[in-house]
């Protein structure tokens, strides 16, 4: 289940506000700035479809967020907890960072976990298969996968290059909760 819980960047103990349902989620995130939508295939995926299948699938909401906003490209990306780097790539996109462009990504399926900082405020946003978020440029966040991760994700970039960050150096996203953590707590 999707889910937002937002923090004091100051203590990360306290959940000040959390919300399940999309429509609350969407508030919430609109409210900073933040996309979040809901997405349907318009065709049905079978398991182990390609990536050009997945694109074709969302082919339409592609192109209206590529017209809106200015990508250039788009792409699959797909990892299952027997990747060989899962350690590697999962370190990667830990510490707190921002980007040139807006962070885009609709989740086909599986999960992860997106922190905003905003202000003195962080926005925790479990994605699921269906949602999309789009973090605009200059956001200050930080993505966990978790230790066995599951997703399939398109990716949509104004640079055709593709994912580049600029790390803060802060620490902050060692404080507050990891994806196990945050599931643990849910559950």
């Amino acid at each position: 289940m999707s889910r937002i819980r937002i923090f004091d960047d100051n203590d990360p103990s306290r959940v000040l506000v959390e919300h399940h349902q999309h429509a609350e989620i969407a508030e919430a995130l609109a409210e900073v700035g933040v996309r979040f939508e809901q997405w349907q295939a318009r065709t049905t995926l079978s398991p182990g479809a390609s990536p050009d299948e997945v694109i074709a699938a969302y082919r339409g909401d592609i192109d209206r967020l590529m017209a809106e906003g200015g990508y250039q490209a788009v792409d699959v990306i797909s990892l299952k907890p027997d990747h060989p780097q899962k350690d590697e790539l999962r370190q990667k996109f830990l510490n707190e960072h921002t980007h040139a462009e807006d962070e885009v990504r609709f989740f086909v399926a599986g999960s992860g976990l997106f922190t905003l900082h905003l202000g003195n405020r962080v926005y925790e946003v479990l994605c699921e298969g269906g949602d999309l978020i789009g973090v605009p440029a200059g956001t200050t966040h930080w993505f966990d996968m978790g230790p066995e991760p599951f997703f399939i994700a398109i990716r949509l970039f104004i640079n055709p290059a593709g994912w580049v960050a600029n790390f803060t150096g802060s620490d902050i996203a060692q404080r507050f909760p990891r994806y196990e953590r945050g599931q643990a707590l849910a559950a």
